[in-house]
């Protein structure tokens, strides 16, 4: 059953009347060419996820949120199994790294490969590339971090990534200097006519 959150969550960039001039430039960016790597990153609840997530709707349409939940197995040098959950479109995916620890680089290399490595399925997408929402990006570590930037190299015909950060901090300079740098946090909120601030 689908949590109230998510049933009032704003579905699309013209939606979201909080941070206008931003939806602006993430419309605009939507349809380019040029789509760059991103990395959004504020404070837990500054709409970093809604935001997102009416972006790849800006890019690929509502089939965006036909979505499923995979399991995947991958295994380390050491034959060790990870199990990791992978939430899916055929457009997208998003994946959260840090959930194996410091096995994240495993995940990274073989995952991000892998879906490098495969065609677009929808070939009337307005995009050719897919997308790969990596969440708690700040929390990966260092070597995975180092096989994110050379994925970013190596794949960018095909795949674009999308970073979610709490803070830029932990994330290397070589990945800050790749990517398009967003915080939907960051501008002022507009006033209402009371002098108050209006909620995001």
């Amino acid at each position: 059953m689908a949590l109230l959150v998510d049933k009032l969550r704003p579905r699309s960039l013209d939606a979201l009347t909080y941070h206008q001039d931003l939806s602006s430039r993430l419309e605009a960016l939507a349809s380019s060419p040029d789509f760059p790597h991103t990395l959004f990153y504020g404070p837990s609840g500054a709409g970093k996820k809604t935001r997102i997530l009416a972006l790849l709707r800006s890019i690929y349409g509502p089939g965006v949120e036909k979505i499923k939940i995979d399991a995947r197995v991958f295994a380390t040098s050491s034959n060790r199994k990870l199990e990791f959950n992978i939430v899916s479109s055929v457009y997208h995916l998003e994946i959260t790294p840090s959930d194996v620890g410091n096995y994240d680089r495993v995940v990274i290399q073989e995952l991000l490969k892998e879906v490098a490595q495969t065609q677009q399925v929808d070939l009337n997408a307005r995009q050719r590339f897919k997308v790969v929402v990596i969440n708690e990006a700040d929390s990966l570590t260092r070597d995975a971090q180092a096989a994110l930037r050379r994925t970013m190299e190596k794949y960018s015909a095909n795949v674009r990534l999308i970073l979610l950060a709490n803070s830029t901090a932990g994330i290397i300079a070589p990945i800050r200097s790749r990517t398009l740098l967003i915080a939907p946090s960051s501008t002022t909120p507009p006033r209402r006519k009371n002098g108050n601030t209006s909620p995001p």
